[in-house]
């Protein structure tokens, strides 16, 4: 005696294959973490949070030739680059150390300082590492410091090569907000930011 299976019960066999199949394929979100839950830095540069400010792909540019040093050498010249945002409703002063000579940012309320735009170069002596390399820069904010391994590029690069600084750089800083109407990346009114010599 042969049985054969209803209409009905192959309905219900193609659904349950069906779904063991999305299961198996999906399972995979479930256990691992999701990629879009955490923070990267999407391009160059990296990526931090320094109390009410955000800095965004900061990178260092440098061609890592030094004057008199025959090869690549950390002590090279290099520009800071990257957009530091300020959330709070007060302006907040971004200080770093440049080879020993503290350089400070004024970043206006509600706005933004975007170091790569003309008029607003910060030129470092000394870029902290050879390009491919990782140069240890400590940012302070709003009282709190953080030392970030910032990425130093060369102009092998053609959208850096612009950047690369002169090889007598000395560290420099005029900032010029831009506007904008988002309130975590809104524009204040034109600031300049000084170095601490």
């Amino acid at each position: 005696m042969r049985f054969t299976a209803s209409k009905p019960a192959k309905r219900v066999a193609l659904i349950a294959a069906l779904g063991v199949g999305l299961l198996s394929a999906t399972g995979c979100g479930y256990i691992n973490a999701q990629q879009t839950t955490h923070k990267y830095a999407a391009s160059d540069g990296i990526v931090a949070d320094l109390g009410p400010l955000q800095l965004r792909n900061v990178l260092v540019v440098s061609s890592g030739r030094a004057e008199g040093s025959e090869g690549l050498s950390a002590d090279a010249p290099g520009r800071l680059l990257g957009t530091v945002f300020n959330t709070s409703a007060q302006e907040v002063a971004l200080t770093f150390s440049d080879a020993g000579t503290p350089v400070r940012l004024d970043i206006p309320a509600n706005g933004e300082v975007n170091l790569g735009e003309e008029g607003m170069p910060i030129e470092l002596s000394e870029s902290g590492a050879i390009p491919g390399g990782l140069a240890p820069i400590e940012f302070t904010a709003a009282g709190t410091s953080k030392e970030l391994s910032v990425p130093v590029l060369d102009g092998a690069l053609a959208e850096y090569r612009e950047y690369l600084p002169s090889s007598a750089a000395t560290p420099s800083a005029t900032a010029t907000p831009s506007e904008s109407g988002d309130a975590s990346h809104a524009g204040g009114e034109t600031e300049e930011a000084s170095s601490g010599h």
